[in-house]
């Protein structure tokens, strides 16, 4: 069995777990509603307060869509419960980010802004404090949707590998590599 789907979720207070006839799984908690469609194939029950995942068979398939369904129930209850946060670093000479309601606004090196506008679920704040790079925070309760909308902003100007300049997450270890040598 696997290990990641053989472990129950548990469903703290305040937090209602719903499977509808159409295998839809609907979490609702303090911060809000979830929903995800999983596979016929895959039971998902309610009880004790606790969330448990079977699977038919042990078909590579039915072992791969176990874990993931299972992760992304247990991900589902840890949002609406305490929400996801991500942080992002504008590193570059010039780099700049604002954001007005849901609309960010990037300013990274090319001869126009970058207007974003995001999608409703998730709050976005930026600051820009003297002597530090610029810092974008994404809040969501939906980690699958601001982990795209990260992987998004990050790939409109990546890190480059000689001076470490782009939009990465903070904590990020941008590996260097060494400049060309000098003549002889």
């Amino acid at each position: 069995m696997s290990r990641v789907g053989r472990k129950p979720i548990t469903v703290g207070t305040g937090v209602t777990v719903t499977v509808a006839n159409d295998n839809t799984v609907t979490v609702k908690g303090p911060k809000g509603e979830l929903t995800q469609a999983i596979d016929r194939e895959i039971a998902v029950e309610v009880k004790d307060g606790e969330v448990n995942i079977s699977r038919p068979t042990d078909q590579i398939r039915h072992r791969a869509l176990h874990g993931l369904y299972r992760a992304l129930l247990a991900n589902m209850v840890k949002g609406v419960t305490e929400g996801y946060s991500k942080k992002l670093e504008l590193v570059g000479v010039g780099f700049k980010a604002a954001n007005q309601g849901n609309v960010l606004d990037l300013s990274l090196g090319y001869s126009h802004n970058i207007i974003i506008d995001l999608p409703k679920e998730i709050k976005v704040s930026t600051s820009q404090e003297k002597g530090k790079n610029p810092e974008i925070v994404l809040e969501s309760i939906d980690n699958q949707l601001l982990g795209q909308v990260c992987a998004k902003i990050r790939s409109l100007r990546k890190p480059e590998p000689y001076k470490g300049k782009g939009v990465k997450f903070a904590g990020e270890v941008i590996r260097k590599k060494a400049g060309k040598s000098a003549g002889k």
